[in-house]
């Protein structure tokens, strides 16, 4: 059975029967949709290079916990309500 490397809400990695449902960047702190352009043109540009900063979470709440914001070009909306008060867009999710 094939394993996927998730992170946790701890911000460590665990492995999982099931893929993520976002990817991220550990050094940007950001999280967004596995087809994030933003995150496909800078793996094409730079490859092998960006893939070593590359997280997958299995949702929005556990990204969150682990200290991440949302992308601001593939999750434009989500990005703005959390720029306006990230507590409570944080508190959306993980109460």
């Amino acid at each position: 059975m094939k394993q996927y490397k998730l992170l946790g809400s701890d911000g460590k990695e665990y492995l999982s029967e099931t893929p993520g449902e976002s990817g991220g960047n550990s050094k940007l702190k950001i999280y967004g949709r596995l087809n994030c352009p933003s995150a496909l043109s800078t793996i094409r540009r730079f490859p092998g290079s960006y893939e070593k900063s590359r997280v997958f979470f299995s949702d929005e709440k556990i990204a969150l916990e682990a200290g991440y914001r949302p992308c601001g070009n593939c999750m434009r909306k989500q990005y703005k309500e959390y720029l306006a008060d990230p507590q409570k867009y944080r508190d959306k999710f993980c109460l």
